[in-house]
């Protein structure tokens, strides 16, 4: 097997991950799944660094999941919620970001409702430091790196629940459906599934699925049934309504008789098929509530407990290459 290295400062994009960095992250989550197992759940890796999780925008799933995996791996934490700031004062995100670098911080997660913030941030970082890494836990429609390798190590420890390797993934069929215009998950998704050899079909209404996505290698669907025939996954996406300004679908109601995922469209797919979906879910929409709640074809539980061990991954790797 090919040594595993890192030679990464910043984790922005998975535009230009290598199939050595995948397998990295995924070997490094896998060893953390085995410490969330034990009783004892923490270990000293980050003891004496701090990891300040920087969110903008909104979150649940992504904030929690950062602060535990930090918390799991002993680091101090500092966490920052706009609503209570300076910049409700004037300041600015850099001069915020600088504040947390004169406090110490060795981490930044960063989200914001913007793209490129978080690299803007890692620009200003290097400019005065040189020391501290930045990790984009999704910035607007950009790219969502953290959501997109959860789901890779989900994705691989079905297919291989022993050994998981991202070579799992070469030629299975993955079908991203919903509104893939707004979602930087899809757009983190297809960079990861790709490079691992998936065979990846987008489906949406023409309005939340622009054409140029093919030039990435994906396929286009504008109607369900092409891409859910005969495909391993199936992985829905949440219709954003805050970030829609205009009347892109005709109502939910129709959306989900068209593009919903249910149990009777499920049979066109591979017999062992399985769902995912990023959180959070819009019940009766995106996908039917009593398959979203069916372990049997659902893995939208095991999504949110690997989330926890990639991120432990990603602050490990980053937080021991400072």
């Amino acid at each position: 097997m090919t040594e595993l290295t890192w030679q990464r400062r910043h984790v922005i994009s998975l535009a230009d991950f290598t199939p050595n960095d995948y397998e990295t992250v995924l070997q490094t989550a896998v060893s953390f799944l085995e410490v969330l197992s034990r009783r004892n759940k923490k270990v000293p890796t980050l003891q004496s660094k701090v990891v300040a999780n920087l969110f903008f925008e909104s979150s649940t799933r992504t904030r929690n999941s950062f602060e535990l995996a930090a918390k799991r791996l002993s680091a101090d934490t500092l966490n920052f919620a706009p609503g209570t700031s300076s910049l409700s004062k004037g300041e600015t995100i850099l001069d915020t970001a600088r504040t947390f670098l004169a406090m110490g911080t060795d981490i930044m997660v960063i989200r914001h409702q913007s793209a490129g913030v978080p690299l803007a941030i890692a620009r200003d970082m290097d400019a005065l430091s040189g020391k501290v890494a930045i990790l984009n836990a999704g910035d607007g429609k950009h790219e969502h790196p953290s959501q997109a390798l959860l789901d890779l190590l989900t994705l691989c420890m079905y297919l291989n629940p022993k050994t998981p390797t991202a070579k799992d993934l070469k030629g299975k069929k993955v079908a991203i459906v919903g509104d893939i215009l707004h979602s930087r998950v899809a757009r983190s998704n297809l960079w990861s599934l790709l490079t691992n050899g998936a065979d990846v079909h987008l489906a949406a209404p023409p309005t939340l699925l622009p054409p140029e996505f093919a030039e990435y290698g994906a396929k286009i669907h504008y109607s369900l049934d092409p891409a859910l025939e005969d495909a391993d996954f199936v992985m829905t996406l949440r219709l954003q309504m805050e970030r829609m300004g205009q009347f892109l679908i005709p109502s939910l109601r129709e959306y989900h008789a068209k593009y919903g995922i249910t149990r009777d469209r499920l049979a066109k797919c591979a017999p062992n098929v399985q769902v995912l979906h990023p959180g959070p879910v819009n019940r009766g929409v995106e996908i039917s509530s009593d398959l979203m709640d069916d372990p049997r074809l659902s893995l939208i539980d095991k999504q949110v407990t690997n989330g926890v061990a990639i991120r432990m991954s990603l602050l490990y790797l980053l937080g021991t290459a400072i």
